[in-house]
């Protein structure tokens, strides 16, 4: 593991990001998606990302 934040790579954020959601964290794993898709030049790569860890405020179901 690396101590420099600035050293992880997109996919160190991906794998964060799938460990949030297995957490049941999935404002957080969204973010690290977020960056891991930053990080990657492919922009429909980074479309997929985006897709695969979606923001949990906009899918987010109310109920009584």
């Amino acid at each position: 593991m690396t101590r420099d934040p600035a050293d992880l790579t997109a996919a160190d954020h991906l794998d964060a990001a799938r460990e949030m959601t297995a957490a049941d964290r999935p404002f957080l794993a969204h973010l690290l998606a977020e960056e891991a898709a930053r990080l990657t030049p492919d922009p429909a790569a980074a479309a997929g990302i985006r897709a695969s860890f979606p923001d949990p405020t906009t899918t987010r179901m109310e109920t009584d």
